[in-house]
């Protein structure tokens, strides 16, 4: 396919994110949380959809992912109109759909993507096969503007155990050994009175922390950050910004998740916190 002619002037046009992800029906994670959060941010959500998962807030039943050609043939239609200026990748299924948006972002000349490593969801399915894992270690890992790993995550893509301050700077690291232009490394699931987040760029280091919040209502956190740094980047804020952006979001949005209250289960953030 033939680059295409399109537009992508942020002065005259507002600024578009495009998330990669798997959909989640009951909004709290996946592409309709990514959409949520970018509207709350001002930027308008373009989305490809990698694969229909059947999940509410206790459970996930039943993984379908998207034919590899199918997401290829998403992304090129999107583009040939309008160039997003920010990507942000979630669940991507496996090895065939993780090559195929490498490819696309490579022959399209896409802007360099927020990768969220989906392996496993917080209800224990696993959204990325080991196939995938490796292809996105091998490609998409090397494309990306940064990596947003939960613990867990950046545990597994790293092969560094532990969750102190020593362990988490050792992960990010390897991380940027393997390829990793940035890594911001999410401490959400990690344990004491803060939450802290790294964000680790050519051997510097930036702490965001937050007060951590009393809920069960945390379905689809790292989504919302990894989304809400891709919007802070579609309207041209720096790496730095748009990660103190998307913390302060969250953390916001995490504070007020029990006035939403929905589902039986680890129920969403609240996206729209700051008007209903």
């Amino acid at each position: 396919m033939k680059k295409p002619a399109r537009t992508s002037s942020r002065k005259k046009y507002r600024s578009v994110a495009l998330t990669i992800a798997g959909s989640d029906p009951g909004g709290g994670a996946g592409i309709q949380a990514d959409l949520k959060t970018f509207a709350a941010l001002g930027v308008y959500g373009y989305s490809v959809i990698t694969a229909v998962i059947a999940q509410n807030s206790s459970t996930v039943n039943r993984v379908a992912p998207v034919e590899a050609a199918m997401v290829a043939a998403q992304i090129e239609t999107l583009v040939a109109e309008r160039l997003p200026d920010a990507i942000k990748t979630g669940a991507l299924g496996t090895a065939k759909i993780v090559e195929a948006v490498a490819d696309a972002i490579i022959r399209l000349d896409l802007p360099a993507p927020v990768v969220d490593p989906v392996l496993i969801s917080s209800a224990g399915a696993r959204l990325l096969d080991p196939a995938g894992e490796r292809a996105l270690l091998k490609r998409l890992l090397l494309l990306a503007r940064i990596v947003t790993p939960n613990l867990a995550e950046a545990q597994a893509l790293s092969g560094v155990d532990g969750e102190s301050p020593a362990a988490i700077r050792a992960m990010a690291r390897a991380l940027g050994k393997a390829g990793a232009r940035a890594v911001l490394i999410k401490g959400g699931h990690a344990s004491g009175p803060e939450s802290v987040d790294l964000l680790v760029e050519a051997g510097r280091c930036l702490r965001l922390a937050a007060p951590r919040v009393a809920t069960k209502n945390t379905h689809g956190t790292g989504c919302k950050l990894a989304s809400a740094l891709a919007a802070g980047l579609a309207k041209g804020l720096s790496l730095d910004e748009a990660a103190r952006q998307a913390k302060s979001y969250v953390s916001a949005a995490l504070a007020a998740a029990d006035r939403l209250a929905i589902g039986a289960g680890r129920g969403p953030l609240h996206h729209f916190h700051a008007w209903w």
